[in-house]
């Protein structure tokens, strides 16, 4: 296995997934507390950050003095990230786009909910009512995409193909040609496109520019018809500016897979709203996710042991 056999993998993980007999051919050790690193860490080349805590990891990194690599497992870093990794040399590589056409299916999925009313159907067929009703068709709609990134394009190749119109912001607009996208805006000029809107999606990741990007302004400039949906992370959206907006009708509607305290408390307010539909962060939990996962970071590791370039190279000091 070349260079592979020199390597030693450290797991940062919370229990014994099924996932680690993918890594049978790599020198590895499994752990969620430090002291199961104390030996191997002096050898370790990589850390796959696979389900450990922000505290695991900031604890075992400056235990590695041979590391050249860190992978997580997920795409968002917000909960990773602390000075010393961000200082560091050290690469940080992610799960970006591991998961992106799942989600990017759920989103297609939310719009044709709201589109088609399939709450007012369920609840009539709970009722045993007859009541026919209008539905909206989804084709020459807009949807604004707010952070274009991998699940942003995921979203933009399935709504694109019904027919509706894409808008979307992107961080460096000079930098963009897509032909999904039929025009970009920078994030400070999100208010202009929000307005064109009917579907808004939510996929950027959270940094301390993103962090309430969509507030009490933009729910103001939004249509009466409009449906917001976050993918990405819980507090790039406002949840208080958005729980007054669906209350006061100000917008039509919410889907949420993200939210700014996980879990959602039991008795919150957005549980109990009829225009909220609600997924407990797991719209890209297919039945094979967390083996795509341990695939992609196979995949890496094959890249790192031939000395090729990573993939999904994070920009530490932006958070993505």
């Amino acid at each position: 296995m070349g260079r592979g056999n020199e390597n030693t993998v450290l797991v940062l993980a919370q229990r014994d997934d099924r996932q680690f007999a993918m890594l049978k051919d790599l020198a590895h050790v499994v752990g969620s507390q430090a002291a199961a690193f104390a030996e191997a860490s002096k050898d370790a080349t990589v850390i796959l950050d696979w389900s450990g805590s922000r505290e695991l990891l900031r604890t075992v990194f400056p235990m590695c003095g041979k590391v050249r690599w860190v992978h997580s497992r997920a795409a968002g870093l917000d909960n990773l990230l602390f000075p010393e990794l961000v200082e560091s040399d050290v690469p940080l590589t992610n799960g970006r786009g591991v998961f992106s056409a799942s989600l990017g299916e759920f989103a297609l999925a939310a719009i044709l909910y709201f589109a088609k009313d399939f709450r007012r159907m369920l609840r009539n067929q709970a009722a045993g009512v007859w009541e026919p009703f209008d539905v909206e068709e989804i084709a020459g709609r807009t949807v604004g995409i707010v952070g274009y990134g991998d699940i942003g394009r995921a979203v933009a190749m399935r709504v694109h193909a019904m027919g509706m119109r894409v808008l979307a912001t992107k961080r460096h607009v000079l930098e963009m040609a897509d032909s999904l996208v039929e025009q970009f805006y920078r994030p400070d000029a999100r208010r202009e496109m929000l307005a064109h809107c009917d579907y808004i999606v939510a996929t950027a990741p959270l940094t301390e520019e993103t962090r309430h990007m969509i507030s009490h302004a933009e729910f103001a400039v939004m249509k009466p018809t409009a449906v917001v949906l976050n993918l990405g992370r819980g507090p790039v959206i406002d949840e208080t500016a958005l729980l007054r907006a669906l209350t006061a009708g100000r917008i039509k509607g919410a889907v949420l897979d993200v939210f700014e305290d996980e879990p959602l408390p039991a008795g919150h307010a957005l549980y109990r709203l009829e225009n909220a539909l609600l997924s407990p962060h797991c719209a890209d939990h297919t039945a094979d996710w967390l083996d795509q996962a341990m695939r992609f970071f196979l995949e890496q590791y094959g890249r790192f042991e031939k000395e090729q370039p990573l993939k999904n190279v994070v920009n530490k000091r932006l958070g993505y």
